[in-house]
Formats: structure tokens, C-alpha cells, sequence
């Protein structure tokens, strides 16, 4: 039969154990030698504080610090504990709080970025969902990098590339890049980690050896065609901007694959996982400009923010790419971009009954 103990005077590894109740498991027994007390081995499965463990050994002065008490007041006890939730760090800050912590978070891109452009880093992999501004942070920082080219007119060193790729204009990216201080920024190009070729070529590309030669070992009328060599030596820097959360893939080939870029470069993972963090973010990068384009009063700004706020559960997703859809209907009609915002931007009623 199940015996249940409260802990009058106690510990655990430092930890008060006095008024907790618990299944014990084994009964007291005295410490060996001259020190003084002893201990009670209980059931901790049910409760949190214990590293995982199923049992452990509650420290007390004597055996007059247990006392035996009926299932159901350690049922009361148990189930008062669980009730009592502790609130995260997230639910205590303020906003500003919150907007400082997200932006410590993607000043590390900022800095990443820097560190590519500038070859003191070879490669970084950022990782996150859509629309948070992974690659506005990106573009900004290579841009910052790049200002001396643009005021004389020369060429960027770096270039954004976005959508579909195949491996053979991998290939060619690669090369039009290769030089020190170039850097290619991989946008939304999620279909290269499904091709081997191309990942065989992207792994060699950001390799930790000292030289990064890559090869183009079958014939080619396309490099041909464009006075391309079969290989060349990488001494540029790589950017992958994904949506993929890497340690969500199931695919245990493609998870290899992306283990072996991981290892090669530096991994940032960019996730937002709540509303109030996602609409903190669009402030934030409101408030550093994203809209000066639009030439906008800052009242109507804050309004069209406010906007987004109250019908955030409404509209179609919660991004800055939203914001900037809803900004353009704003140039278009002043007056009445809510009005078009709700029958362009708003999932239709059905789906919000569904």
C-alpha cells in the first residue's frame, strides 16, 4: 500500500523541501558516521524542480520532520502546484523591454552580415519564418558595405539572389562572385537544398580548407558559351536566407545535407514564435524607417500600424511584407486604404468562421 509523506523541515540540493508532500518510496534512514540526520527517498515523477528525475532523497534534521498523511492531501497538494503556472520573462517585460530583446536578436544579423561582407566570416545560414525581416536586415547591411561603390559607380560587390536556381547557375553566381569581398545572399532559393548537385557545389563553396576550389566536371555548352572555366577558386562570402527551421526537417537525407552546410558556416535561428513579438518587430522596423518611402505623416503611420494590430487575427498573416502591401494601398487612396485593406488583405468571413 502507497504511503504519502510531508516534509516538515527539509531539502533538496539546496532547495526548501518544508510543507511538500510526497509518495515515498523508501523510509527514513540515517546518515552513516557522526553526521547528524538523515534522509526519506520519494516519488518526484509528478513534479517539476527535479531535473527529470523519478525519485530523490530529501535531506531533514530527524524523523520527527516527516509526518504521514492521506493520498488525498497529497492529491490537493499535487494538483496546487501544477495550477501554479510561473510566468515566462516574455509575459513580465514591457514592450520596450521587448523591442530591445528582439532587437538584440537581429542586431547579431546586423553584425553577421558586416563580418561576411568583410571577410572575416565566410558564410552564415539565417534561419526563420516569412516576413520578419530577415532579408531586409541582410540587404541593409551589405548595402551600408557597399556605399563607396555606389557613390563612385562601380559595381556591387555583392549581389541578392531570389527564387528558383538551378545548379548550373549556382555555378555561374558562384563564379561572378569569387573574388575577395564579394558576397552572394541566397534569398527564398530553398529549391538548391533539394538538388544534390547543387548542394555538393554550395557544401565545396563554403568549405573550412584553406583553399575553396570548385569543379564543373561534366560537359557544359552554358559555360562554354560564356568563356567560363570547369574550375575556379571561391574566395567570396555566402548568405542563406530560409524559411526552413533546419531541426523541424524530417528527411533524414536532407537532414545529412543540412548538417554538412551547418558545419560549415554559422547557423541563426531568427524564430517568432508569438503575435505580440511579431507586431513588436513591425514597430520596431517601422520605427527605423521601413516606410520612408511613402513620404507618410507619422500620425497616419502610427495609424496604420494600429490598424494591423486591431485586425491582426483577421488579416491574412502578420508580416512586414502585410505592412508594406497595406502602405502601397495607402499611396493609392488615402482615404479609403482600410476599406480596401479589409477586401484585399483580410481572409474572407467563412474562413474566419471555418
Amino acid at each position: 500500500m502507497k504511503k504519502y509523506i510531508k516534509i516538515e523541515t527539509g531539502s533538496y540540493r539546496g532547495n526548501d523541501m518544508s510543507g511538500r508532500v510526497f509518495p515515498i518510496l523508501k523510509d527514513y534512514q540515517k546518515f552513516s558516521g557522526d553526521k547528524e540526520g538523515g534522509f526519506v527517498t520519494v516519488d518526484c515523477s509528478e513534479f517539476d524542480g527535479f531535473e527529470g528525475l523519478d525519485k530523490a532523497r530529501v535531506n531533514v534534521p530527524d524523523i520527527a520532520s516527516l509526518t504521514i498523511v492521506p493520498e488525498g492531501q497529497y492529491v490537493t497538494h499535487r494538483d496546487e502546484l501544477k495550477s501554479k503556472v510561473a510566468p515566462s520573462p516574455e509575459q513580465n517585460e514591457t514592450d520596450e523591454q521587448a523591442i530591445d530583446r528582439i532587437a538584440a536578436r537581429f542586431s547579431i544579423l546586423d553584425e553577421m552580415a558586416d563580418a561576411v561582407a568583410t571577410s572575416k566570416v565566410r558564410a552564415m545560414i539565417v534561419s526563420g519564418p516569412p516576413g520578419i525581416g530577415k532579408s531586409y536586415g541582410v540587404e541593409k547591411a551589405l548595402e551600408k558595405q557597399n556605399m563607396f561603390q555606389d557613390i563612385a559607380g562601380d559595381k556591387r560587390k555583392f549581389e541578392m539572389v531570389k527564387g528558383a536556381m538551378s545548379a548550373i547557375g549556382l555555378y555561374k553566381k558562384l563564379y561572378e562572385h569569387s573574388g575577395k569581398g564579394h558576397v552572394v545572399c541566397f534569398d527564398d532559393c530553398d529549391a538548391i537544398l533539394y538538388d544534390d548537385l547543387a548542394l555538393n557545389l554550395l557544401k565545396a563553396a563554403l568549405d573550412t580548407t584553406p583553399r575553396r576550389t570548385l569543379h564543373w566536371n561534366t560537359e557544359s555548352r552554358t559555360l562554354m558559351a560564356e568563356g567560363m572555366p570547369n574550375s575556379f577558386e571561391f574566395n567570396g562570402g555566402v548568405i542563406f536566407i530560409t524559411n526552413i527551421k533546419f531541426d523541424n526537417v524530417k528527411s533524414k537525407k536532407l537532414q545529412d545535407h543540412l548538417q554538412a552546410l551547418q558545419s560549415r558556416c554559422h547557423y541563426l535561428d531568427l524564430t517568432i514564435d508569438s503575435m505580440r513579438d511579431r507586431m513588436l518587430r513591425i514597430r520596431q522596423i517601422c520605427g527605423a524607417g521601413m516606410l520612408e518611402k511613402y513620404a507618410m505623416p507619422k500620425d497616419v503611420e502610427e495609424d496604420l500600424i494600429q490598424f494591423i494590430f486591431l485586425n491582426k487575427h483577421k488579416l491574412r498573416e502578420i508580416s512586414l511584407r502585410m505592412v508594406l502591401k497595406i502602405a502601397d494601398l495607402w499611396k493609392m487612396a488615402p482615404e479609403k486604404y482600410k476599406a480596401l485593406a479589409e477586401n484585399t488583405c483580410m481572409k474572407p468571413d467563412r474562413e474566419l468562421k471555418a
